[in-house]
Protein backbone atom coordinates (compact mmCIF):
# COMPACT_ATOMS: atom_id res chain seq x y z
CA UNK A 1 0.00 0.00 0.00
CA UNK A 2 1.74 3.09 -1.19
CA UNK A 3 -1.11 5.58 -0.60
CA UNK A 4 -1.00 8.59 1.78
CA UNK A 5 -3.46 8.91 4.37
CA UNK A 6 -4.59 11.62 6.51
CA UNK A 7 -5.34 11.01 10.26
CA UNK A 8 -6.56 13.95 12.60
CA UNK A 9 -6.58 14.23 16.65
CA UNK A 10 -8.59 17.08 18.46
CA UNK A 11 -7.50 18.51 21.82
CA UNK A 12 -8.39 20.97 23.67
CA UNK A 13 -6.99 23.17 25.87
CA UNK A 14 -8.42 26.40 27.83
CA UNK A 15 -6.02 30.01 28.22
CA UNK A 16 -5.61 33.34 28.57
CA UNK A 17 -3.89 35.91 26.95
CA UNK A 18 -3.94 39.61 25.59
CA UNK A 19 -2.66 40.67 22.21
CA UNK A 20 -0.49 43.53 22.65
CA UNK A 21 2.89 45.26 20.98
CA UNK A 22 5.08 46.94 23.29
CA UNK A 23 6.69 49.24 21.10
CA UNK A 24 3.30 50.94 20.58
CA UNK A 25 1.09 53.55 22.92
CA UNK A 26 -1.50 52.18 24.36
CA UNK A 27 -3.87 53.84 21.43
CA UNK A 28 -1.92 52.08 18.71
CA UNK A 29 -2.52 48.65 20.64
CA UNK A 30 -6.37 49.50 21.13
CA UNK A 31 -6.94 50.54 17.17
CA UNK A 32 -5.00 47.63 16.08
CA UNK A 33 -6.30 44.80 18.60
CA UNK A 34 -9.29 45.95 19.72
CA UNK A 35 -10.97 44.88 23.19
CA UNK A 36 -8.06 41.88 22.93
CA UNK A 37 -5.48 44.76 24.47
CA UNK A 38 -7.67 45.32 27.48
CA UNK A 39 -4.67 45.15 30.16
CA UNK A 40 -6.69 42.39 32.35
CA UNK A 41 -6.91 39.71 29.44
CA UNK A 42 -9.28 36.94 27.97
CA UNK A 43 -9.83 33.59 27.75
CA UNK A 44 -10.67 31.31 25.09
CA UNK A 45 -11.82 27.26 24.95
CA UNK A 46 -8.95 26.79 21.97
CA UNK A 47 -9.53 23.13 19.94
CA UNK A 48 -6.01 22.29 18.19
CA UNK A 49 -6.57 19.92 15.67
CA UNK A 50 -3.26 17.89 14.73
CA UNK A 51 -2.79 16.50 11.58
CA UNK A 52 -0.51 13.56 10.28
CA UNK A 53 0.21 12.45 7.11
CA UNK A 54 1.93 9.49 5.58
CA UNK A 55 1.61 5.78 4.13
CA UNK A 56 0.15 3.52 6.51
CA UNK A 57 2.81 0.96 8.38
CA UNK A 58 2.47 -2.27 6.77
CA UNK A 59 2.17 -4.36 9.81
CA UNK A 60 -0.20 -2.20 12.06
CA UNK A 61 -2.40 -0.13 9.31
CA UNK A 62 -1.93 2.97 11.39
CA UNK A 63 -0.21 5.88 9.96
CA UNK A 64 0.18 6.98 13.35
CA UNK A 65 -1.08 5.56 17.09
CA UNK A 66 -3.31 7.92 17.75
CA UNK A 67 -2.68 6.89 21.37
CA UNK A 68 0.56 8.07 21.18
CA UNK A 69 -0.35 11.41 19.09
CA UNK A 70 -2.80 12.01 21.89
CA UNK A 71 0.00 11.40 24.26
CA UNK A 72 2.21 13.83 22.85
CA UNK A 73 -0.39 16.68 22.22
CA UNK A 74 -1.25 16.55 25.70
CA UNK A 75 2.73 16.22 27.24
CA UNK A 76 3.42 18.90 25.35
CA UNK A 77 0.56 21.33 24.65
CA UNK A 78 -2.02 20.62 27.13
CA UNK A 79 -0.13 20.54 30.11
CA UNK A 80 2.06 23.32 29.05
CA UNK A 81 -0.81 26.21 28.01
CA UNK A 82 -4.08 25.03 29.76
CA UNK A 83 -5.15 27.33 32.06
CA UNK A 84 -2.45 29.56 31.71
CA UNK A 85 -2.09 33.05 31.18
CA UNK A 86 0.19 32.73 27.88
CA UNK A 87 1.41 36.09 28.34
CA UNK A 88 2.58 35.58 31.81
CA UNK A 89 2.78 31.82 32.79
CA UNK A 90 4.67 30.30 29.69
CA UNK A 91 8.19 31.16 27.96
CA UNK A 92 6.94 30.49 24.33
CA UNK A 93 4.89 34.03 24.79
CA UNK A 94 7.06 36.39 27.01
CA UNK A 95 8.28 38.28 23.59
CA UNK A 96 6.04 36.45 20.76
CA UNK A 97 2.49 38.10 20.90
CA UNK A 98 0.15 35.05 21.49
CA UNK A 99 -1.99 35.66 18.44
CA UNK A 100 -3.81 32.58 17.00
CA UNK A 101 -1.40 32.14 13.98
CA UNK A 102 1.57 32.43 17.11
CA UNK A 103 -0.21 30.05 18.79
CA UNK A 104 -0.37 27.66 15.95
CA UNK A 105 3.30 27.89 15.10
CA UNK A 106 4.60 27.38 18.56
CA UNK A 107 2.27 24.00 18.50
CA UNK A 108 3.80 22.86 15.39
CA UNK A 109 7.12 23.16 16.79
CA UNK A 110 6.97 21.71 19.95
CA UNK A 111 5.45 18.68 18.06
CA UNK A 112 7.68 18.45 15.28
CA UNK A 113 10.62 17.36 16.76
CA UNK A 114 8.66 14.49 18.31
CA UNK A 115 6.36 12.99 14.94
CA UNK A 116 8.58 10.81 12.57
CA UNK A 117 10.35 12.51 9.82
CA UNK A 118 8.75 10.86 7.23
CA UNK A 119 5.09 11.91 8.41
CA UNK A 120 3.85 15.46 7.29
CA UNK A 121 2.71 17.37 10.04
CA UNK A 122 -0.32 19.86 10.42
CA UNK A 123 -1.94 22.24 12.79
CA UNK A 124 -5.37 23.91 12.89
CA UNK A 125 -6.07 25.92 16.09
CA UNK A 126 -9.49 27.23 16.69
CA UNK A 127 -9.60 30.16 18.72
CA UNK A 128 -13.32 30.59 18.08
CA UNK A 129 -15.95 28.18 16.93
CA UNK A 130 -15.78 30.58 13.72
CA UNK A 131 -11.68 31.49 13.66
CA UNK A 132 -9.39 29.00 12.65
CA UNK A 133 -5.76 29.11 11.35
CA UNK A 134 -3.57 26.35 10.36
CA UNK A 135 0.13 26.08 10.13
CA UNK A 136 1.71 24.82 7.67
CA UNK A 137 -0.87 26.24 5.02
Amino acid sequence: MSNQVAVFRKESFNAAHRLFNPAWDEATNAKVFGKCALPNYHGHNYELVVKVTGVPDPETGYVMDMKELSDLVQELIVERFDHRNLNLDTVEFRNLNPTAENIAVVCWQLLRPRIPAVLDLQVRLYETPRNYVEYPA
